[in-house]
Order: structure tokens, then sequence, then C-alpha cells
């Protein structure tokens, strides 16, 4: 992580005389998440690099010695708990989300490996971790009982985050437990028409309870419903959310359904990458199917 002129340190304190955006506390300087662990990043790198690839971007010279760099750190390091892509700061935990996206790590560059290099050692030797950690995370990430992937290991709660597991090709979107997950989700998580990212009040982020509905969450939804041939709920959903640009078109991290108004972080990337996503899904149904990120389904 840096700062918006390169910095490498990012030391944080907060300014308790400042009141923040409508009472909007604690009001921070600095970004305590450049100390944190976040394993899942590993992968949508990986998974980025694959999407160029079949976009015809040319493969860098660079490129196989820094994967192998990479894939050689994530073989211990998926095992390690982490802070997961909400950057919570209850402890490290292991995040279903964060082992799907290792997977997605040695998936992909065992795809790219067995296309490009002239030796299989590599793309045998990470297809073997892949396979290993599927198995771990439908052993413990899943739990029977609830019939429903969950947010950590041996947890009952559960994450939007966890909609990632089809879309990246983890498993299929119309396997029971991903129907199970999907169920499980919009019974807990959906309010006023939209997708809560988790549980504020038993996930320690380091916030108040209670928050906005985290626009790109509702996308990934979408985006499911897609691919599980729901395309009228994708729809709606879809046009609820487009319905949330201002004037121009912009889209904020978060909408509070109540006072109808834009919360967070404004202009956020992640809201504006999902509403091309689901646009670009919707779109193919009417023509080819609609297609997840995955190098090949499983």
């Amino acid at each position: 992580m840096y700062g918006v002129a390169g910095e490498r340190r990012l030391p944080e304190w907060e300014v308790p005389w400042l009141s923040g955006f409508m009472g909007s506390l604690p009001v921070r300087v600095g970004n305590a998440a450049s100390e944190q662990f976040q394993l899942d990043i590993y992968g949508e790198v990986a998974d980025a690099m694959t999407q160029a690839r079949k976009g015809g971007l040319p493969l860098h010279p660079r490129a196989p010695a820094l994967r192998n760099v990479i894939m050689r750190f994530l073989e211990d390091a998926w095992r390690r708990p982490d802070e997961g892509m909400w950057e919570v700061r209850g402890g490290r935990q292991h995040f279903t989300h964060s082992k799907v996206m290792a997977w997605v790590a040695f998936d992909r560059a065992a795809t790219l490996a067995a296309a490009t290099d002239d030796s299989s050692a590599n793309a045998t030797r990470w297809r073997k971790v892949a396979d290993e950690i599927h198995a771990d995370v439908c052993r413990r990430g899943y739990d029977p009982e609830l019939g429903s992937f969950v947010q950590v290991y041996g947890s009952k709660l559960f994450d939007a985050s966890l909609l990632h597991i089809p879309l990246v090709g983890f498993l299929p979107a119309t396997d029971p437990r991903v129907i199970g997950t999907v169920a499980a989700i919009e019974r807990s998580l959906f309010r006023d028409g939209f997708l809560q990212r988790y549980h504020t009040t038993e996930t320690k982020d380091g916030l108040p309870a209670g928050e906005g509905a985290f626009i790109a969450c509702s996308f990934w939804l979408a985006d499911v419903y897609v691919l599980q041939g729901r395309y009228a709920e994708a729809r709606q959903l879809f046009e609820r959310l487009r319905g949330l640009c201002n004037d121009v078109g912009l889209l904020s991290e978060e909408y509070d359904p109540a006072a109808r108004r834009m919360l967070g972080n404004f202009p956020q990337a992640f809201s504006h990458v999902g509403l091309i996503n689901t646009a670009l899904n919707l779109a193919r149904v009417e023509g080819p199917a609609a297609e997840t990120r995955e190098s090949g389904e499983r």
C-alpha cells in the first residue's frame, strides 16, 4: 500500500476533535491496513493477468519470474489467517473468501504455465496446490448444517464476498452448495432492496455497528443471478442499482436506503467495476451465455 505521494509508511492516528461527515466516527489519518496481511489480493492479480491474456495483451518478459516468486511465497502463505478483503480489525482469521482467492492464484498460474512454459513442472506443482486449497475450503469453509459456505472457517456467519465462489469458477453457480450459500446470503444480508457486506454487529471491523449497503456486493449478487439463470431478478436488481447514479453517472461506496443518500468514498471504483461487469453479463444473456472469470469450471 502506498500514499498518494508514494509514501511507504502510513501510520494511522485518530483526530478526536473532528466529527466527520454527518457524525461519521472515527476520523482517521493514515491507514492501519498498510500493516495487514490480505491473502485475497494475490488471486486478484493472477486473475487480472489471465483476463489480460484473454484480451490479447502480450506476456511481459518479467512476468514468469515475478509469477514464480509470488507462487513460492503463496505455497506457504495460503495456510495463514489474514484480515480479509474488508480489512477487519478483530485479528487475523481464516476467511473463506481469502482461501478461495488463493485457489484462484494457483488455478490461473497452473493454467498459464501449462500454456506458455517449456516445462510442465510448474503447472503440475501449482495444480496440486490448487486442488489442496479447493479441498480445504470445501471441508472447512462449508457448514453442512447450514447448507452454506461461511464467512470464516468454523463460523456460523455469512459474508457477501462468498458470492465470488461461483464468479471466479471455484464451483459452478448451480452447485447445491452455491445455491445454499446464495439463499443464506439473501436471508441474512439482504435489506431494503440491497445487500449488506457482512453482519456489522458480529464482525469486528473497528467501526460502530451499522453501515450503508456496500454497492459492489449487490452487483455481485446480480452477477450470480445471471449465472443461475435468474435473469429477471438480475435485471431488476441492476436497474435498482443503476438508479442510484447521480446526475453525471457516478456511484459512491455505500448507499443508505432509509435516508436515500450516498455514503463512503465517492466516486468509488469498486462500485463502477460492478456496474460494468453486471451490464456486460446481462447483455450476454441476450446472445451468448453469461461468463464467469474462471479458467475452467470444476
